[in-house]
């Protein structure tokens, strides 16, 4: 009928059905709108609050889970993209404009973790991922630094876009990984065996071995996004079952096979920028997509970033 909404789900595989992928919410919740770019959504479980960055207004926001209130969290922070927490639960910041990723301390103070790589500056760190040894790895394209919409315009001093490791015990960031026309998601597999990294530019996503002594192999493509119009892959997540959930810009949310097939996808009315897990039971999915923040329960699990069960930061203003 005319003026219907599309179907959520839309299943490419019979895996994303007898998945329970397409279990749960018939529709998208709207949660909130207004944002300019909307990404890098953080459920933080102990406070079951959502915090998310509105990169060209420079700011981020949180939601509370209870009450359905938003507000500013902060303001001037940076021009923030991705986040994440560590192992003791603190929340680590990709500062697209300050060209720098940090770490909120419980205290609500800041600490600089990485900003520079071999005395260059960074370009514009986008979205981190935390090892369970205490290792932060993070994705450095250009994005925030080709315009004054994401951040402020500047010339690349490294002159290309790499993916770095800020080491636990020195503090020194290091080179994993430079084979990118614009690196943007990144996570683990549960094992932490293997990285994968969303190329927006290329298309694909890849996934790389990781050694003992932190350093990955040369990778390979693990699924593209030839044969989906307009389709571009930002930030990735894993569901329980191993299936790779993806934000996927102008074509919803992805959902992969452990075996690289494209078996289903998520319909969202806007440019999807990232997603995330979180509720209670971790089957929420939020979708940060360029206005607005939507969530949708779903019929499976996700994993945590970090494996942590610690608690998250204290959510003060800061």
């Amino acid at each position: 009928m005319a003026g219907e909404s599309p179907a959520l789900y839309e299943m490419f595989d019979e895996r994303f059905r007898s998945g329970r992928c397409m279990n749960g919410d018939s529709a998208l919740e709207l949660l909130h709108a207004g944002s300019r770019w909307a990404e890098g959504p953080l459920y933080l479980p102990a406070w079951r609050q959502l915090v998310w960055s509105d990169i060209p207004n420079d700011r981020m926001l949180r939601w509370d889970e209870e009450s359905g209130a938003v507000e500013v969290f902060r303001r001037a922070a940076g021009h923030t993209n991705g986040n994440t927490l560590d192992r003791q639960g603190r929340l680590i910041t990709c500062e697209q404009g300050n060209r720098r990723v940090t770490r909120t301390e419980h205290d609500g103070t800041i600490t600089v973790l990485a900003d520079r790589w071999q005395g260059k500056r960074l370009n514009s760190p986008n979205d981190a991922t935390v090892k369970s040894d205490g290792s932060i790895w993070f994705s450095d394209p250009d994005f925030g630094i080709t315009s004054d919409y994401e951040g402020h315009r500047a010339e690349s001093e490294i002159g290309a876009n790499n993916v770095y490791r800020v080491d636990p015990d020195d503090g020194e960031v290091r080179l994993v990984a430079d084979c990118f026309g614009a690196p943007n998601g990144l996570v683990f597999s549960a094992d932490e065996r293997q990285l994968f990294v969303s190329d927006t530019r290329a298309g694909f996503i890849r996934v790389f071995d990781v050694r003992e002594d932190g350093t990955l192999s040369d990778g390979e493509v693990f699924a593209e996004a030839a044969g989906r119009e307009n389709a571009r892959f930002d930030n990735l997540r894993f569901d329980d079952g191993g299936r790779l959930w993806v934000a996927a810009m102008n074509d919803g949310v992805h959902c992969y096979d452990p075996d690289g097939t494209l078996i289903g996808r998520l319909v969202v009315p806007e440019t999807v920028a990232n997603i995330c897990w979180g509720g209670a039971k971790r089957n929420r999915l939020f979708i940060a997509a360029r206005t607005s923040l939507y969530s949708v329960v779903m019929g499976v699990t996700g994993t945590h970033p970090t494996g942590s069960g610690r608690r998250p930061v204290a959510l003060t203003d800061v």
